[in-house]
């Protein structure tokens, strides 16, 4: 699903700042912050915990265009940390995505919001990235986030990195070609399985609500035109035994031989190192998706899994449940699917060849 495309945000009318004026005379933003950030165009790249979140501060604050991409639905473990959501919004088995545009646009009038149904990889995230001035993480997996960090590279549009797990989370700003990327810090992703995730170790709200505080903050500044007041450092924050703590990367890419911004290896742009499968964290899911994006007819689709199970649909997506073992595929319009019910992606790709093909 894609809102109207807009290729400009209009310069705010004087009066029109008087909601912000609490953060007008916060010293550190100003009238002219206020009316850069008015002007400014943001990609929030994932809709979950981080990014609802960020998406409801940034549009409180003012930020004048909002491009939303995530790939999954509403779903009812979703609703302990992800503040733009509900019951109502689990029933109706919506894309995340769409329900957070509609709240967002109650919120705040003024900005403009385009929501993508979507999964960010090699193959969309130039266009994605088209016309925005700053990418915002709000991602839960290392894959999107050095696809991040290589568009980045490539086009030169700053990004704000930031992940969570358990009570602990990390962020940090990166300027292309200026300062540390992503893979000067971590040159690959951790191995499956080696490091802590929320199927593992869960995830608690105040720790998303601390770093994505830290996070939005950072975007601010960049966005006013303060870019000077962001350090170049990694902070680390850990809320439940309170400590926070910053690792200074001022000399880490002039030392580095970091394949990206160093060496300019594009190794996740170029499509090298993509995957088509994802177990979700703390989902008990594994999303597949097709290696040509697809564009299927939902009601012939539905019509065709009436005899293997329960299935509904609405205008996005369609959900066959299974029973006796107990799984649910939720097919989206362009082929994609996630599998609950199971964290094995062989089991999940059997599911897909024999229900979808």
């Amino acid at each position: 699903m894609t809102a109207d495309r807009s290729t400009s945000v209009d310069t705010p009318a004087p009066d029109s700042l008087e909601r912000y004026s609490r953060q007008v005379r916060f010293a550190g933003i100003g009238a002219e912050g206020q009316q850069r950030i008015c002007q400014s165009r943001i990609l929030l790249c994932g809709c979950g915990a981080l990014g609802t979140v960020l998406a409801d501060t940034l549009v409180r604050a003012g930020v004048g265009f909002v491009r939303i991409v995530d790939r999954d639905f509403v779903d009812l473990s979703n609703l302990q940390r992800q503040v733009l959501f509900d019951e109502q919004d689990v029933a109706e088995h919506l894309p995340k995505s769409v329900v957070a545009a509609k709240k967002l646009a109650r919120v705040n009038s003024q900005v403009t919001i385009e929501p993508h149904v979507a999964d960010i990889d090699w193959r969309n995230i130039r266009e994605f990235a088209k016309d925005v001035d700053l990418i915002v993480d709000g991602t839960d997996n290392f894959e999107i986030r050095f696809l991040i960090n290589d568009v980045s590279l490539e086009t030169g549009i700053p990004w704000v990195y930031a992940g969570c797990v358990g009570s602990h989370g990390q962020t940090m700003a990166i300027f292309p070609h200026e300062s540390a990327c992503l893979r000067c810090v971590i040159e690959v992703p951790p191995d499956a399985g080696s490091i802590e995730t929320c199927d593992s170790a869960g995830v608690i709200a105040p720790a998303i609500h601390m770093v994505t505080a830290l996070q939005a903050a950072t975007v601010l500044k960049i966005l006013a035109g303060r870019k000077d007041f962001v350090p170049p450092q990694l902070s680390i924050v850990d809320v439940w035994d309170g400590s926070l703590r910053q690792m200074n990367l001022a000399n880490l890419r002039d030392k580095s031989q970091c394949p990206a911004c160093v060496q300019g290896r594009r190794d996740w742009l170029n499509g090298g190192n993509a995957s088509q499968s994802v177990v979700l964290c703390g989902r008990n899911s594994v999303q597949i998706s097709p290696a040509f994006p697809a564009v299927i007819a939902l009601e012939e689709l539905e019509r065709k899994l009436e005899s293997s199970g329960t299935v509904t649909r609405n205008p996005f997506l369609v959900r066959l449940t299974l029973t006796n073992p107990s799984y649910e595929l939720t097919i989206f319009r362009d082929g994609r699917a996630i599998i609950q019910g199971t964290d094995d992606i062989n089991v999940a790709r059997g599911l897909y060849a024999r229900f979808i093909g």
